[in-house]
């Protein structure tokens, strides 16, 4: 009888412990637990707790690096009960590795049994939770749409974002949920972006969040666009100017070729800015040519002037020479009149007046008359030919020439002179000669003689 007491109280003593061990189930609820190495944030898990064992309290701890929090403890799972319970864990002190992190936990009765279990969960910086981008844009392009992504299974409240890129800048507060997007609409000024060329450009966000501050980066895709456009503009008559002008609107690099066309006479009276970089001979064609490349924004500018001013000019002066010439021609008698300063021994003013009668062609009958400036007297004496008449009262001198020979030259001078002194200019009028060309009677005169008095010289028009 002892003996059976003594089995019993053995086998008792091994099946008991079985017994009353810890017998618990553990299924996880969350998924994609993380926990943001820049912030002091618990990373939480969810879990469904059934004790397949006996009535008792629960605690779950960890032995090394990190602190556990649960809503109570320790928890109080009855026998076949299922229990939702809630763990949150934060390292002890400053964690800084990332990646995937594998948290071995303890669970531990009031009899001090214990069952291990395992929980993963990753841990990301603050800048690696987002991700941003942007669409494509082109030259044309008044707006722009970017987005936020918040990758993590984690909240973020009163979040604020500064975006910046060649194109904008843009600054918003906001709240961004677990695994979700926001998308804002931007509005562009092509002035920001005319000189930019098509191709990858980056998209930069700072991300403000706790006191704490961190940088992303996407991308913006500009997009190639050729678009070159021309304008040309033409205005004056005796100096004409055309300019040409060609404005990159794109965003690649453009190549254009201008060509003007000339002739060989426009050609002498044309300038260009800038020069040309080849010029090319047609017959009577003259193909100037500007091969250029222009970047995006960038403006070419052409301006070509043709100045018809001196051509009009030499034209003109051509025109009156031959007008004169003709002019000479039809006169049979040229008279020409100089006049020179004379000194005189009684101190008065006094001039010395020479005319000059050229026959280009036989005359007959030349009545040749000159006049006298008022205040002024004529000296008795003549060099050359004598005159027919003195007429003091009129003022007036004539000779009288029975004929002169094609080719004869006849020189008339006499001096004038005035007890009154002469300042400034001094003028004296025109000779006249009348004469029979074959019976028909003609006219000449001579220039007007001037005489300044300071320059103690002679001037003739």
């Amino acid at each position: 009888m002892k003996k059976i007491g003594i089995l019993i109280l053995m086998i008792s003593l091994l099946i008991l412990p079985n017994i009353l061990a810890i017998d618990l189930s553990i299924a996880k609820q969350s998924e994609n637990e993380v926990m943001i190495s820049d912030l002091n944030e618990p990373v939480t898990f969810d879990l469904k707790v059934t004790n397949n064992g006996a009535s008792g309290k629960f605690d779950f701890y960890n032995l090394l690096g990190f602190m556990i929090e649960s809503p109570t403890e320790p928890v109080q799972i009855n026998a076949g009960e299922t229990k939702d319970v809630q763990l949150k864990i934060s390292p002890i002190g400053e964690f800084k590795n990332t990646g995937t992190y594998n948290f071995k936990y303890y669970i531990q009765a009031s009899d001090k049994s214990e069952q291990i279990e395992e929980l993963t969960f990753r841990i990301v910086k603050l800048g690696d939770a987002f991700e941003i981008g942007s669409d494509e844009i082109n030259s044309e392009s008044n707006s722009l749409q970017i987005y936020i992504h918040n990758k993590e299974n984690f909240n973020f409240e009163n979040l604020n974002v500064k975006f910046s890129s060649p194109f904008f800048e843009f600054e918003k507060i906001f709240s961004l949920e677990p695994n979700k997007r926001e998308n804002f609409d931007i509005k562009l000024d092509k002035e920001d972006f005319k000189k930019l060329m098509a191709g990858f450009y980056t998209l930069k966000a700072e991300i403000n969040f706790q006191e704490k501050q961190a940088n992303t980066e996407g991308i913006i895709r500009f997009t190639e666009k050729d678009l070159l456009t021309t304008k040309s503009e033409d205005y004056g008559i005796i100096i004409h100017t055309n300019i040409i002008s060609k404005t990159n609107e794109g965003n690649v690099l453009t190549s254009s070729e201008t060509i003007i066309k000339k002739n060989i006479i426009s050609r002498i009276f044309t300038s260009f800015s800038p020069q040309p970089d080849s010029v090319e001979r047609d017959g009577m064609a003259v193909y100037y040519t500007w091969a250029k490349e222009i970047k995006p924004g960038e403006t070419l500018e052409i301006v070509v002037k043709t100045n018809w001013l001196y051509p009009l000019l030499i034209i003109f002066f051509i025109v009156a020479i031959v007008v004169l010439v003709k002019q000479n021609s039809k006169t049979d008698l040229i008279l020409k009149k100089r006049v020179s300063f004379v000194k005189a021994k009684g101190g008065e003013f006094a001039l010395k007046v020479s005319v000059f009668v050229h026959a280009k062609n036989y005359v007959e009958r030349v009545n040749l008359i000159d006049r006298l400036p008022a205040l002024t007297r004529i000296y008795e004496r003549f060099g050359g030919e004598q005159p027919t008449r003195v007429d003091e009262k009129g003022k007036k001198i004539e000779w009288n020439f029975e004929k002169l020979e094609a080719g004869e030259i006849r020189t008339i001078s006499y001096i004038i002179y005035s007890k009154l002194g002469v300042v400034g200019k001094f003028a004296l009028p025109s000779a006249t000669a009348i004469y029979d060309k074959n019976g028909e009677i003609k006219e000449s005169q001579s220039n007007r003689a001037f005489f300044v008095a300071e320059q103690r010289g002679e001037s003739d028009e």
